[in-house]
């Protein structure tokens, strides 16, 4: 499972044209499921979100988790980030899980944040989406199960 987090001042999420709902300080996160991914690196990459400390303390150092600082989250399903571009120009994504396997374990992790953070937006699984962001920093963070 890799998971590319950025930390953010707002964002608004879209579906097939049609608003979805915004956030404001917090995180988006894009996850992309690959196929040798389990329901095991669902919980652990969820607590690894919850408890990434990139937002500042009264030092400005990156010390508070979004869960200390009352944040919002926004998660939005990303199979392009399993796209192999490493012969030819076009990506390859055999990597990425079959569309059944992914939708299974995109909405395991979606309940296992659930109630974990003041608001939670998530993206529709298969849709077209547009994710407007406003990236505080920037700070952009990539996580990574040992499956990923």
């Amino acid at each position: 499972m890799k998971l590319v987090i950025q930390r953010v001042k707002k964002a608004i999420l879209y579906i097939e044209d049609k608003y979805e709902g915004e956030i404001g300080k917090g995180f988006v996160a894009f996850v992309g499921i690959g196929e040798k991914d389990t329901s095991e690196e669902v919980k652990y990459i969820g607590e690894k979100l919850l408890n990434l400390r990139i937002f500042e303390d009264e030092k400005n150092k990156m010390n508070y988790s979004i869960s200390q600082i009352d944040g919002e989250l926004m998660v939005v399903s990303q199979f392009t980030l399993y796209g192999d571009t490493k012969r030819g120009n076009r990506p390859d994504f055999t990597q990425a899980a079959k569309p059944d396997k992914a939708l299974f374990l995109y909405n395991e992790l979606l309940n296992f944040l659930n109630g974990k953070v003041k608001k939670l937006i998530c993206g529709k699984f298969g849709s077209k989406m547009l994710v407007e962001i406003h990236n505080d920093g920037p700070v952009t963070i990539i996580l990574e199960t040992k499956n990923g």
